[in-house]
């Protein structure tokens, strides 16, 4: 039976209903999941560089990955970067509309184009529109605060909630006048209020999807905390159908949190989480510690677990009993619980590996209830490959 990690306690609001479209094989819109982006960092015409960073986001659940076309060295690389990487590529277009051509002739999943930053752009949006449309590439008006059309910033004054989705309705309205609907929109604003403001009023006035993001959000702490501010008031409200965490830091953690505003709001399901107390002056062990070395062992761990690690005897064994397996420590020892019951005590340096070995044996059962094909040996597999620490798989042999 899998491990039920639960749901939030307030349900999300049902999705904006929205036309479809495929990102490559990756749907998007129309009731499908939210899916999770990033941008690579490289120069794009160093393929291997751009490429290895490509894997390193597959790896870390990144579903869709943009890669930056300022040069035609960078338009040069497209095919072979299109051809070799696991998910769809889109190529990000700014300035140059020749290279709208290149990223489509090269196999690129989908284009983004920001209308504030593209040259005679409106000019040719009969020939991209053809393009694109024979080619069966969607295009994303990506409308950027920062670079926003000057007649638009003439008009409302700054880059207003009103003046961002003016310019994307703007370009949408171009290509539907040469029959092309394949077009997913973003609306980015670095203050996550104008940005909330700006998709809620585009959510109204269209039936596109949308890519949430915050733009220029700030380092790892800030850039994640204005990133889920925003994005989980709007995919509360049943806003949004792929989202890129914009951080000042390796795009991994984009990732990483990306991921995890879908599994707090139950829209992915929920992986491994762990429950720990914040520490006070009742806590009888470290328990930054211990989280730590709780979150290191268990990474990579390949089924979905709820692990609490709780400092004292006022909260500790009522969250440990809510989890999966938890330890409830004090005096130097902690008890273990495994879905609400204590099943040993042990040393405080044992507490790490006595949590693996309950976390396997629980792997295990639910192995058992599985098809064959399911079983614990190829769950073990896929630990290995996962990369769970050296600790974690002595321990389950």
């Amino acid at each position: 039976m899998p491990v039920d990690l639960g749901m939030p306690a307030r349900p999300v609001a049902a999705r904006r209903p929205s036309r479809r479209i495929m990102v490559g094989p990756v749907p998007v819109g129309g009731g499908e999941p939210v899916s999770v982006q990033s941008m690579t960092t490289t120069v794009t015409a160093d393929v291997g560089a751009t490429l290895r960073q490509i894997a390193g986001l597959t790896a870390a659940g990144c579903q869709i990955v943009r890669v930056a076309v300022p040069s035609q060295d960078d338009a040069d690389a497209l095919p072979e970067i299109a051809r070799q990487s696991r998910i769809p590529v889109i190529a990000d277009i700014h300035f140059q509309p020749r290279y709208v051509f290149a990223a489509i002739e090269a196999g690129c999943a989908a284009v983004r184009v920001n209308p504030g930053n593209i040259r005679r752009f409106d000019d040719r949006v009969r020939e991209i529109a053809r393009a694109a449309g024979d080619a069966g590439v969607p295009i994303r008006i990506g409308v950027n605060a920062g670079s926003l059309d000057e007649r638009l910033l003439r008009k409302h004054g700054r880059a207003t909630p009103a003046a961002l989705v003016e310019s994307a309705l703007w370009e949408c309205s171009l290509f539907e006048e040469h029959g092309f609907r394949d077009l997913k929109i973003s609306v980015k604003h670095h203050d996550p209020v104008v940005a909330v403001e700006a998709y809620r009023q585009l959510a109204a006035e269209c039936d596109y999807p949308l890519h949430l993001g915050v733009t220029e959000a700030g380092p790892l702490l800030q850039g994640t905390v204005k990133s889920a501010v925003a994005m989980g008031r709007l995919l509360g409200e049943g806003i949004g159908d792929t989202i890129r965490v914009s951080l000042s830091a390796p795009p991994v953690e984009e990732v990483k949190v990306g991921i995890g505003i879908l599994e707090s709001l139950g829209l992915r399901e929920r992986s491994l989480e762990i429950v720990s107390c914040p520490s006070c002056g009742r806590a009888q062990v470290d328990v930054y510690r211990l989280t730590d070395q709780v979150a290191a062992a268990f990474e990579g761990f390949p089924h979905p677990l709820r692990v609490a690690v709780m400092g004292c005897v006022v909260n500790g064994p009522g969250e440990a009993r809510e989890a999966d397996i938890g330890v409830s420590s004090g005096n130097g020892k902690g008890q273990i619980f495994v879905r609400g019951d204590v099943v040993r005590t042990v040393p405080e340096s044992r507490i790490v590996e006595a949590l693996l070995e309950e976390a396997l044996r629980l792997a295990g059962e639910q192995a058992a209830e599985q098809p064959p094909e399911q079983s614990l040996d190829r769950a073990g597999e896929r630990a290995g490959h996962a990369g769970i620490p050296a600790v974690a798989q002595e321990v389950a042999r």
